[in-house]
Parts: C-alpha cells; structure tokens; sequence
C-alpha cells in the first residue's frame, strides 16, 4: 500500500486533473475544437493525450501485454504514435471524451495507491517508480493545462503543485544538454524558486555553487514545460552555463522542443507559436536523471 508521501503526491495530481477539468467541463463543442499554442492540436487533442497516458500507465501497472503493444507501436513510429493516440481521442464526442479522461484518471489512482513499496514500472524510457509515475502524470497535466488555458484565454492561478513540475525540470537539466549534443556541466547549479504566493523558496542544489538560478516557480515551470520563451521571464541566471541551461531547459523526453517565440508566450497570451508537446514517453522518474 501507498504511503503517505505517494497519497500526497497523489491527492495533488487529482488536484490538478480537477483545475483542468473545470476548465473543459462546460465547454460547447465548438470550444473543445479551438486550437492550442501546440501545432495541430485542438483542446479536445489535449485532453484526448492525457485520457491516453492514463491508459498507457495503467497498462504498465496491470496489463503487461497491452503495454507491449504499446512499445511495439511506439518503436514503429516513434515520431507519429503519439499524434495518433491524441487524434482518436479528439474524434470522440467531447462528452464522451471527458467522460474517459475522467474514468481512466480514477482508475490509475486507484491501481498506484495499491501498488507495493519500491516497486518499478515499466515505461518508454527507464522503468518508473510509482513517484515518478505521478509527478510525471502532474506535470503532463499542467503542462497540457496550460496549452488549454492559452485556448480559452483564462489565466490560471499558481499553486503550491508546481513544487512536482519544478523538480523535474531541475533533475532534468543533464538530459536537456544531451538532448541538444551538449555536455552537462560537471557541478551542479544552485537553484531557488520563489513559490506561488511568495515567502517560500523550493531550493535545489548546493548553496556555494558557482552558477546559480533564481526567480518565480512559475517562471521556471513554464520555461521548462517549454510554454515560455526565456525572454519572457523573470529568471535570473549567474553564470554562462546557468544561462545557457535555461535556454534549452526541458523537463519531457523526446527531442529538442521548439519552444515559444518571445512575447507571444506565457499565461497571458494564447498566441499559436509552435509549441513542444510533452508526451506520454517522457521519463520524469524523480529517484534518476532522464
């Protein structure tokens, strides 16, 4: 059984899922075919890509034949198996839809509190932790939330959540250089966030390191779920490859993501720049690097 750490984790990823559904609830169907800042996808492709790497994890804790199937196709068509899962789904009624992303959401949290202690489970990347499983389905789920909220043009309040995002993109910044043929630095940055609301500071890193990041959560969060362009935050960097790191900072799997131009990113605006979609192969395990 889930102890209390996972019940957290799990209780502010149903947070989450929540705070998006109240966005899509009672939207026309008209409103579920807006197009969102990611290139080709419409806010019921969005919500069609969460409903299916539900499915997918939940595959990987129960159902180890479908999950096969599931890798088999991804290594087919690595660059098109996710589009099609996403395109399925938005073909749905939105009613419907919704309806799935609900059941299916329900129905892994259910699975993941049940799992046992230190147990792995299989995914596109590295096996994951049930942790990592979760903050990975939050992460997704906010970062998808945000492309939803550009959509409708609502404006989101951030929340204590954004603790799960900000730490995957911190223990993500050596694959964000492999992903862009880099070499990672050898010392590790400092890092400190000023949480939503301020007065707390989420901190990472040695305290002497050399190079150093500061700023809002929420800045990073969006830089890193790559809905920002650096230009557009208020992040500060000390030291060259601080500020080269938050020029490429990723926190999902896949290849270098293409990000937003500058002044048509962010919470205010719903500009249609191509945007990276984070996908249901991202290795967000927090317990390794991706």
């Amino acid at each position: 059984m889930a102890g209390p750490e996972i019940i957290s984790l799990l209780d502010d990823l149903r947070d989450e899922s929540a705070a998006l559904d109240a966005l899509v609830a009672g939207l026309p169907p008209e409103r579920w075919a807006l197009d969102t800042p990611a290139a080709g996808w419409t806010v019921a492709h969005q919500i069609a890509h969460l409903a299916w790497t539900d499915r997918a994890a939940l595959a990987a804790a129960v159902d180890p034949a479908e999950f096969e199937g599931l890798l088999a196709r991804a290594q087919e068509a690595p660059y098109d198996f996710v589009d099609e899962g996403a395109a399925r789904g938005a073909a749905q009624a939105p009613e419907v839809l919704l309806d799935r992303w609900r059941q299916g959401r329900e129905e892994l949290r259910r699975v993941l509190l049940a799992q046992p202690a230190g147990v792995r489970m299989p995914w596109f990347g590295p096996a994951m932790s049930v942790g990592g499983v979760a903050s990975g389905r939050l992460m997704e789920t906010w970062a998808h939330g945000q492309d939803v909220a550009d959509a409708l043009g609502v404006r989101r309040e951030p929340t204590a959540r954004l603790r799960h995002v900000a730490r995957i993109g911190v223990r993500a910044r050596d694959f964000a250089y492999a992903v862009n043929r880099l070499a990672p630095p050898a010392a590790e940055f400092r890092v400190e966030l000023t949480a939503p609301g301020g007065g707390e500071v989420w901190a990472y890193g040695p305290e002497d390191a050399a190079e150093r990041v500061t700023g809002p959560a929420l800045d990073f969060c969006l830089l890193a779920t790559q809905r920002v362009h650096r230009a557009d935050t208020a992040l500060v960097a000390e030291g060259a490859e601080a500020e080269r790191w938050l020029g490429i900072a990723q926190a999902f799997a896949g290849p270098p993501g293409g990000g937003r131009r500058p002044a048509e990113s962010g919470a205010e605006s719903g500009a249609a720049a191509r945007t990276a979609r984070t996908d249901g192969t991202a290795r967000t395990d927090p317990e390794a690097r991706p």
